[in-house]
């Protein structure tokens, strides 16, 4: 097993807020504004604990592929890849507010194309969701030449998709490819290579659980 880079504890994209919240917060303290320091006290440990961004220890069997997001396995079905228009095993992870909102690559490949699509803003635990809702799509090549898509799908409170990645990159299993800000979904469409290893409402870790194993 290995550890996948080292970052910061934090995301910096949510520095701006917890240094505004931090502020106001000591502003009303010194005020004697109890409860309006309290309100933004609660509001920036919310804020503290969901742009944490932990390191995980990545594995480095062959032949497997690990959870692109932190959550709750919400279904495990065949459905059609948004990008090949194939029915596929897909697996689809249910991140409520205070899961890690960091998704990583699931296997080691290269990202041949990346779509971003405008959409609703339904709850992201319906399967609805995944059509309607707005979403970052993220095609996949492996080593192997299979074909994988990771889709980032906003939920009701989410508004905001951020991609780290650029087409080309090669990833590592496990690297971060990017966050989606509050309540969210990610999909995973698997190639016919491999199987699913994990069931409805199992808990899984990003970068970390495995999800699927390759068949042979």
């Amino acid at each position: 097993m290995s550890c996948s880079k080292q970052q910061p504890p934090l995301r910096l994209e949510g520095m701006p807020l917890i240094g505004a919240l931090a502020w106001l917060a000591l502003i009303c303290a010194v005020l004697n504004w109890a409860v309006a320091a309290m309100v933004l006290l609660l509001g920036l440990l919310f804020c503290l604990q969901f742009y944490r961004d932990p390191e995980r220890i990545v594995p480095r069997e062959p032949g497997i592929a690990v959870a692109p997001a932190d959550g709750r396995v919400v279904r495990v079905d065949r459905a059609v890849d948004p990008v090949d228009g194939q029915e596929k095993d897909r697996v689809a992870i249910f991140m409520h507010v205070f899961n890690v909102h960091v998704n990583r690559a699931p296997v080691q490949a290269e990202l041949s194309t990346q779509r971003y699509r405008p959409g609703k803003y339904l709850n992201a635990s319906r399967d609805k969701s995944s059509q309607e809702n707005e979403q970052n799509i993220l095609h996949l090549r492996d080593e192997q030449g299979g074909n994988w898509t990771v889709v980032q799908i906003a939920g009701w409170v989410a508004r905001r998709i951020l991609s780290w990645v650029e087409i080309g990159d090669h990833l590592q299993r496990g690297q971060r490819l990017g966050m989606i800000q509050f309540s969210s979904r990610v999909d995973l469409y698997l190639p016919q290579s491999y199987e699913v290893f994990v069931s409805p409402q199992q808990t899984v870790v990003a970068g970390q659980t495995l999800v699927a194993k390759q068949l042979g």
